[in-house]
């Protein structure tokens, strides 16, 4: 495989990542307002400025909405995890293919 090709593939991975953000920028700022309004006790468990809390992006990750029975709630967190693993694994993939590419280069 020609070493152009990897690198053109990881930078599709990194504009992957760059779409994944875009989506989470969007739904986990709507999820982190639903559960102030409606889950006080969520909300103080995941604390103030939760955005890119690390305890809160792996509940987030590990799904730990879905314990909470609200469907509006999982209807916010779940476009905004599958985001999340989309930037990660975007990320990743891009990364790897990196590494592929120079050394094929």
């Amino acid at each position: 495989m020609d070493a152009d090709l990897v690198l053109f593939l990881a930078l599709t991975a990194f504009a992957t990542a760059i779409a994944g953000a875009t989506a989470f920028v969007i739904f986990w700022p709507l999820t982190l307002v639903h559960v102030r309004d409606r889950h006080p006790r969520l909300a103080e468990q995941l604390g103030p400025g939760a955005f890119l809390k690390p305890t809160a992006l792996w509940w987030l990750l590990r799904g730990g909405y879905r314990t909470t029975p609200d469907r509006s709630l999982s209807g916010l967190a779940t476009p905004s995890r599958i985001s999340l693993l989309v930037i990660l694994g975007g990320i990743a993939m891009g990364g790897v293919l990196w590494i592929i590419g120079k050394a094929l280069a």
